[in-house]
């Protein structure tokens, strides 16, 4: 059984009593482990996990898809609380200083953490640089294939010291591939180097049908042309089910309600969904 629950995302759901952020955690259990993937911006996510009942003191270890602030910040408030596990997932490059560049003004978009603060807090470091197995039926995937011409990444996102930035290419993004009866199910964080190419390299790493998706899938700043020609690659792949969530997109949701034959919805804080 494959369950998996939001511990933080941008909207509100039916459960009042929960903060929503700009950010996203997924707390998973899959394989015989319990993991958060990506822990949102800071400490509400504990917040919530408290509200939900859930001991983050108690899961195995931590994926941080890419270490931007509101998937990877909150990792420093749940280490010192003593939760979040004894291992933290990334991609290489994880500890690059990330920034947004106007143009005149950087403004930082890192973790706000570096490899001494795991060291100081007892917790291990492991690189997916490809694919990597976390469980049994559960994997980490990284290094994808750019292969789609309109999934670029936008200029405004550098990464390096300033003022000798270069144009980040989110090679620190990694996504979750999780085997069910059915096919996999995929968690991606922000998406930043284009969901399909993504989505066609755990396809072709795993050599399995993509069932379903969930997460953030960067589609925000997309038009009508693109969300369908996305969708209509993805199901090619055998995508059923989409649960986009943080950056996607109220067009990209949109769409899909009144155009889509898939299953779809928004997993917003609190909602949750298991699998076979």
């Amino acid at each position: 059984m494959i369950r998996i629950m939001t511990l933080m995302e941008n909207q509100p759901s039916e459960n009042k009593a929960l903060k929503a952020e700009h950010g996203l955690s997924f707390l998973v259990e899959a394989g015989g482990k319990r993991f958060l993937f990506d822990c949102g911006s800071g400490e509400d996510t504990l917040y919530n996990a408290h509200r939900l009942g859930v001991d983050l003191t108690r899961v195995d270890f931590t994926v941080c898809s890419h270490s931007h602030y509101d998937h990877a910040a909150g990792f420093r408030d749940l280490a010192e609380q003593g939760a979040g596990g004894g291992c933290l997932y990334t991609g290489p490059g994880f500890w690059e200083t990330k920034y947004a560049f106007d143009g005149v003004k950087y403004t930082d978009l890192s973790a706000g953490y570096d490899a001494d603060f795991l060291k100081e807090h007892q917790i291990a470091h492991r690189v997916c640089e490809g694919l990597l197995p976390l469980a049994e039926g559960c994997w980490l995937v990284g290094n994808f294939a750019r292969r789609t011409a309109f999934e670029t990444i936008p200029p405004r996102f550098v990464k390096g010291e300033i003022p000798h930035t270069v144009t980040d290419d989110f090679s620190d993004e990694i996504c979750l591939a999780l085997q069910t009866s059915r096919g996999l199910v995929v968690l991606v964080g922000c998406s930043h180097p284009g969901i399909l190419n993504m989505i066609r390299t755990v396809h072709e790493v795993l050599h399995q049908p993509v069932y379903a998706i969930f997460g953030g899938t960067h589609l925000v700043e997309a038009d009508e042309a693109r969300i369908q020609a996305t969708v209509t690659e993805l199901q090619t792949m055998g995508l059923t089910v989409l649960g986009l969530c943080h950056c996607s997109g109220s067009l990209a949701e949109n769409w899909l309600t009144c155009h889509s034959s898939l299953q779809a919805c928004h997993m917003a804080v609190g909602d949750c969904i298991a699998f076979e």
